[in-house]
């Protein structure tokens, strides 16, 4: 296995099953703590304690995976590009309303092409952005020019 297939490999571990059991965990822990029956906690407890020690088995694979990894591959399409951003975007995102506290998240992404980022008869993509962000409770903010484009969103982050 090469070292990308094998980086791409302990990345989707990481962000599909690994995620996926940290979330199982939080449901078990949800669950012993509205357990009053004392034989069902204990049954919640040592399913609590299996999930565990599948999360750092999978995190074992992942270190290994990511192990020979001295240096990464140059990524080889637009697909892989688009792919890539959508998974650590997602993974940023993720661990700032989980674990940051805060109240807000602020987004500011620019490129340096063009501009013209300009609402358009008959184009929603930017009409979509401030429907999406306003129904969050957020702020939108657009500048573009000759130089490139730059998109700044702040979202309040909801308190649990």
């Amino acid at each position: 296995m090469s070292l990308t297939q094998r980086v791409k490999l302990a990345q989707e571990l990481h962000d599909g099953i690994a995620q996926d059991l940290v979330g199982l965990g939080y449901a078990a822990d949800s669950l012993i703590a509205q357990e009053l029956d004392e034989s069902k906690r204990h049954s919640l407890r040592a399913l609590r304690f299996d999930i565990n020690t599948l999360i750092e088995r999978v995190r074992s694979e992942i270190l290994e995976l990511r192990a020979s990894s001295i240096k990464q591959e140059p990524l080889n399409s637009t697909d892989d590009l688009h792919s890539n951003l959508d998974r650590i975007f997602n993974e940023v995102l993720n661990n700032a309303i989980k674990h940051s506290q805060g109240s807000t998240v602020e987004i500011s992404i620019k490129d340096n092409g063009v501009g013209g980022a300009l609402i358009k008869e008959n184009h929603y993509g930017i009409s979509g952005l401030t429907e999406r962000v306003d129904a969050l409770g957020g702020k939108l903010h657009i500048e573009s020019d000759a130089k490139g484009t730059r998109v700044m969103i702040s979202v309040p982050l909801a308190r649990q």
